[in-house]
């Protein structure tokens, strides 16, 4: 029986071309997300059936410019496409491009032609080229480049089928030479072919122009680069600029010839239009803030009635099994251990939610980049550099992707103090306890009939973590004696309406993750902490009984009074009751009791297992009755003062606290491996953790 046929496509283009809501038209939901070998740049790939039943693996690359590398994710797609000889070089190249800026996007167009990989070209926003007034020849497009020419929409998903039947052809790779070689770089580019073997001119005079960022070459043959380098003084970047003259000359020529209705003169793109608005100096920021509030108060206002659904769910099922199974240490374990940690996971599935799709209609519409580039303006101020600004608006969500995606910085000051003030930018870890605490002491009240006061807290939150990380920008530029800098390069694309689809894969793919991810080790800790607030040492928990019907003979208790007096010593007297009692004395000065500090100590693993921790603890109780989280830690009682534990200074003390706390081991692991080090993590954990204390230690003790 033969084989089913594979290809391996691989999608290239510039930023903002397009180019990842072409792999969510062709692949749908049959995506991973994963590291290339051996590197911590993202990559996706997603399986779909050509017309010819061929089953295809697209590999959606990270974007670039050119074939000349500035940061790793571009130099990891340079590799790809220069080692033919690898397993993960692809079949076909799919390029996809701005067809609004052809001239621009053309560069890296003409780069791989001369490479000589089989390729498809594929014009991307003809919606765009149509209403701007611009008309081209697609045929003879396709005759002066040598490839073939594919119009589509990838928002929404016009000439799709025509690209797959195209891709199911037999594509063979390009015969024209766009680059002529310079007579200097020839008889390098002989020798090398000679010896390397390899496929093409241009192929081999790219090994000769940056051959430290091949890794994929031998040392064997990095010395023979450098050998015939020496011999015909080819130094690195020599014809760069050159070459790129070059290359527009050609690219200028062919837009003259297939062009048969250019731009109006008097053509203003409505992006323009609305840039005068959005990036204006006042109104901008005024804008800006405002959809900062917008978001935080829907995170509220939307998700309020599924939180509370999915809180009484699981206190529900923890009093089922608690009625249903027989009585023993499984059930407990599944009732007091397990359930509340799933509760601690899936309650929070709302939010993140909310959160992310914000983040991805921002990002779709274009109003994403500017941003950036309105806050360029601002971080400069703080010695960070303009491209600072995506890494911290990125750390909204996430600090690790955020901290990776600080190689696009070329200075390594500001790159260092970027990595090093990232985490304080308040990511989805921390909503869950932001949105707990903001809950248990700030009312669910309206102020103008307009404004949710928890809403406004939360704003508050990420709010007071951008001042922080701005503030030790600052401090941090003058600790570093390096006086580089660079600016802030980026192109701001067309507005456009979100396309909902990538809206509905960023929400399932970022969920999933925080399920998947974050609720595997929420869930072993919650299982593990139960272990540990369940036995102890000598026999106090077997006899707590007999101990706290001694201490309260002389009170009248009620049944389930005695039985919660019963639990609580026997939290008391476990292991996870001594590990939280060693390291009270540290943390009473904040208005911290035991209890949180077992939470403090558990989610150093991640922030958000603190809700996990205390849904654990508050549900080793009465096993009457299991209330939801949020009940059980608004009736704690401090034993101090009569009432309750959870004021609104221990709260906001709290929030404070792991608005600047590190609190992650994961940011902690890839601060290391980006800065090659332990110097820079544990300084920045040392101070990190000191700012957390002292601001919880000043906030308890103004509001107490």
């Amino acid at each position: 029986m033969q084989a089913q046929r594979q290809l391996k496509i691989a999608l290239v283009g510039n930023p903002n071309s397009g180019k990842s809501s072409l792999f969510n038209m062709l692949t749908g939901l049959n995506q991973k997300t994963g590291n290339f070998p051996g590197v911590t740049v993202e990559k996706h790939t997603g399986i779909s059936r050509l017309p010819d039943q061929t089953q295809a693996q697209f590999i959606d690359l990270p974007g670039i410019y050119s074939l000349y590398p500035r940061s790793l994710d571009e130099q990891i797609v340079s590799e790809i496409l220069l080692h033919h000889r690898s397993p993960d070089c692809p079949d076909v190249v799919v390029v996809t491009v701005d067809a609004t800026n052809l001239k621009r996007s053309l560069l890296l167009v003409t780069q791989i032609i001369d490479l000589g990989l089989p390729m498809v070209l594929a014009l991307n926003m003809m919606d765009l080229v149509a209403k701007s007034g611009i008309s081209y020849n697609l045929i003879s497009l396709s005759e002066m480049l040598g490839v073939p020419v594919v119009p589509i929409n990838a928002r929404t998903g016009t000439g799709i089928d025509q690209l797959k039947t195209v891709l199911s052809q037999s594509i063979a790779p390009p015969t024209r030479e766009i680059f002529t070689l310079f007579d200097e770089a020839k008889h390098g580019v002989k020798e090398l072919r000679e010896t390397l073997g390899t496929d093409n001119d241009y192929e081999a005079y790219q090994f000769l122009q940056q051959p430290a960022s091949l890794s994929f070459l031998s040392s064997d043959e990095r010395s023979f680069i450098d050998q015939l380098k020496e011999k015909h003084k080819f130094f690195p970047g020599k014809f760069h600029g050159a070459e790129t003259v070059q290359r527009y000359g050609f690219i200028q020529s062919l837009l003259d010839e297939v062009t048969l209705k250019p731009r109006p003169e008097t053509h203003q793109g409505i992006s323009t239009r609305f840039d005068k608005i959005i990036t204006h100096r006042i109104w901008g920021y005024v804008l800006f803030f405002a959809i900062l509030f917008l978001v935080f108060q829907s995170i509220f206002a939307w998700a309020t009635v599924p939180m509370d659904f999915i809180d009484g769910l699981f206190a529900s099922l923890s009093n089922y099994l608690t009625d249903t199974l027989p009585e023993g240490p499984l059930t407990r374990m599944l009732a007091q251990g397990v359930i509340p940690g799933l509760g601690g996971i899936a309650i929070f599935i709302p939010q993140i939610a909310i959160l992310f799709a914000f983040i991805s209609i921002l990002e779709e519409s274009g109003y994403m980049a500017r941003a950036v580039f309105l806050m360029d303006k601002i971080m400069r101020k703080f010695g960070l550099n303009g491209k600072s600004v995506v890494p911290l608006i990125s750390g909204v969500a996430c600090a690790i992707p955020a901290i990776m995606a600080t190689r696009t910085i070329d200075n390594w000051k500001e790159r260092t103090i970027t990595i090093l003030v990232t985490p304080l930018m308040s990511c989805s870890a921390r909503l869950p306890v932001f949105t707990i605490l903001i809950a248990l002491i700030v009312p669910d009240k309206m102020v103008w009939h307009f404004f949710n006061l928890q809403g406004l807290a939360l704003m508050g939150m990420y709010l007071l973590g951008f001042a922080a990380a701005l503030i030790s920008a600052y401090i941090i530029k003058f600790l570093i004696k390096v006086n580089e800098r660079s600016f802030l390069i980026m192109e701001l694309p067309t507005y456009r309406w979100p396309k909902w689809s990538n809206v509905g894969y960023m929400i399932v793919d970022k969920t999933k993750a925080f399920v998947f991810e974050a609720g595997k080790i929420i869930l072993a800790i919650a299982v593990i902490l139960w272990v540990l607030a369940s036995y102890g040492p000598g026999d106090h928990i077997e006899r707590a009984e007999e101990y706290v019907l001694e201490e309260a003979s002389r009170e009248a208790l009620a049944e389930h009074e005695l039985e919660d007096r019963i639990a609580a010593y026997k939290l008391e007297h476990s292991y996870a009751g001594i590990l939280g009692k060693s390291i009270e004395p540290v943390i009473r000065p904040l208005g911290y009791d035991w209890k949180i500090g077992i939470a403090l100590v558990t989610s150093f693993a991640a922030r958000e297992v603190f809700v996990g921790t205390m849904a654990t603890i508050y549900s080793i109780g009465s096993e009457e009755d299991q209330t939801t989280i949020k009940s059980r830690m608004r009736a704690e009682i401090n034993p101090d003062t009569g009432g309750p534990r959870y004021t609104p200074a221990v709260g906001f003390s709290l929030l404070v606290f792991y608005t600047f706390a590190m609190q992650c081991m994961s940011t902690i692991a890839v601060v290391y491996r980006e800065t090659k080090g332990w110097k820079w993590p544990l300084i920045q954990l040392v101070y990190m953790t000191i700012l957390a204390y002292v601001s919880a230690l000043l906030v308890f003790q103004v509001l107490s």
